[in-house]
């Protein structure tokens, strides 16, 4: 399956059980998650020369992600319908991504329904491997408490480091989802960490 092709159209992957042959020799950011992609289509038109990969798991949102990539003529925007675990344990390969962003995800903020959230150790470490060298994890919040938990979950990781001052270059750029938090008066926080070398402790051995 080629990623690059001529004209935008979703991937559909729940059933592909391969690595997604992505090139080296270019920029590389993933949408997790992307809603209707907004956020993707935005950014995709902002910089051309790099390759976007707008995922989620919802048909719906979708076909208005893929309608966006089509209507804006944006070759270099990628619909991909995949789950996120699923995308990220089995489909791309290591190294592969320059950015990850995860923007205003669902916090799932009762107890019962906590096992749904995505970020926790076992899945930064898997961030972790999916990005380049200085690679990039974007994340952002309108819910603190689940902004507090993802940060002291990637700090105490000590694969990243916090810069913010990466994120300037997209801070104009929102999704559906922070325009409505906005438009009702909540406050979006977003954060940025950066890919740090590994370092193998040796404790244990």
């Amino acid at each position: 399956m080629d990623c690059l092709k001529e004209e935008a159209s979703m991937l559909v992957l729940n059933d592909f059980y391969r690595l997604l042959d992505l090139p080296r020799d270019r920029t590389i950011e993933l949408d997790l998650g992307c809603g209707n992609g907004r956020f993707s289509e935005e950014a995709a038109a902002r910089f051309p020369e790099r390759l976007f990969l707008a995922a989620d798991i919802m048909m719906g949102r979708m076909r208005r992600c893929d309608s966006r990539a089509r209507r804006g003529k944006l070759n270099n925007m990628i619909p991909i319908r995949a789950e996120a675990r699923f995308l990220t344990g089995a489909l791309l390969p290591e190294a592969s991504l320059n950015r990850i962003h995860i923007l205003c995800p669902d916090p799932w903020p009762k107890d019962r329904h906590r096992h749904h959230r995505l970020i926790c150790s076992e899945f930064v470490g898997r961030l972790y491997g999916l990005l380049k060298e200085d690679g990039e994890f974007h994340f952002s919040s309108d819910d603190q408490p689940y902004l507090e938990i993802v940060t002291r979950v990637v700090d105490r990781s000590g694969l990243f480091r916090r810069d913010d001052s990466r994120l300037a270059e997209i801070a104009d750029l929102q999704t559906d989802f922070e325009r409505r938090w906005l438009s009702k008066g909540k406050t979006v926080t977003h954060c940025l960490w950066v890919k740090q070398p590994y370092q193998f402790s040796g404790e244990g051995h």
